[in-house]
């Protein structure tokens, strides 16, 4: 017997570019809706951007599960998360100076984002700013506090939040400033939960780029290194002007983010 569909709403806080979620947040949540069917373990494929505030539905399936918005098909799930290549810690002084070389201070493709836009206010967004760590290429790190207003009820950060914080660091391991790029497919692991008040340090490296897209990892650490969570994604760029291109680009940059995945060593849907 066939499962009825869950129905929810993103919330319209949580966007990446304008009026279309972020897509971390909208992987963690999606992958929350799929844990009983598919397990804790389980990769998002984004094929539309998720609309925000009107609602989405969640179909359970055997082998992979679809959110739709009405028709159309927003994405996949399934489970299959693969290894991670989690980034080494970096420490706090050395996350702080990364940040003072974050490409998206000037020429933000999203500057209302969420997770890194620079448009946003203190409680509102988590303003983060990845930049180039000193001495390490292709990696980049931040400094996360997470807000009480980042929290539930139970002073606890949600995994869509932490899902969030994991994604856009990654993509700025290229330069989505001069290269505007959306997230395409990501999987993550978390196995604690960072405390409200507190600074994390999120790390980003670049495992290699093919042609469009790209595939990172990302990590979250405390302060004293311990591995918080973490993530593999792929990115796929939108070739130019941003935001009204970016409804064009997944489904063309979903085969090619999944051949990068597999190529990668991760289980393809």
């Amino acid at each position: 017997m066939t499962a009825p569909p869950t129905r929810f709403v993103l919330p319209t806080r949580f966007n990446g570019p304008p009026e279309t979620a972020n897509g971390g947040y909208a992987c963690g949540y999606f992958a929350g809706l799929a844990a009983s069917r598919h397990g804790p373990d389980v990769a998002v494929t984004l094929l539309a951007p998720p609309p925000l505030g009107t609602e989405l539905t969640f179909h359970p399936g055997t082998r992979r599960s679809q959110v739709r918005h009405g028709e159309r098909l927003i994405a996949t799930v399934a489970g299959g998360a693969g290894e991670f290549d989690a980034p080494a810690p970096v420490g706090l002084a050395a996350a702080r100076e990364a940040s003072t070389r974050f490409l998206g201070t000037t020429g933000h493709p999203f500057p209302t984002c969420f997770v890194c836009g620079t448009d946003r206010a203190v409680g509102d967004g988590l303003l983060l700013a990845p930049g180039a760590v000193a001495g390490r290429p292709s990696t980049v790190a931040c400094v996360w506090t997470p807000d009480r207003s980042d929290a539930d009820h139970r002073g606890d950060v949600g995994a869509p939040v932490v899902w969030a914080v994991l994604d856009c660091p990654g993509g700025w391991t290229d330069d989505p400033a001069e290269e505007p790029m959306v997230l395409s497919r990501m999987a993550a692991r978390i196995y604690g939960r960072p405390a409200p008040g507190r600074p994390h340090v999120v790390v980003g490296r670049r495992l290699r780029r093919s042609g469009r897209t790209a595939v990172n990892v990302t990590a979250l650490h405390d302060t004293d290194g311990n591995l918080i969570a973490e993530a593999s994604a792929v990115w796929a760029a939108v070739n130019g002007t941003a935001t009204p291109v970016v409804p064009h680009v997944h489904n063309r940059a979903s085969a090619e983010s999944t051949a990068e995945w597999t190529h990668g060593g991760r289980r393809a849907e």
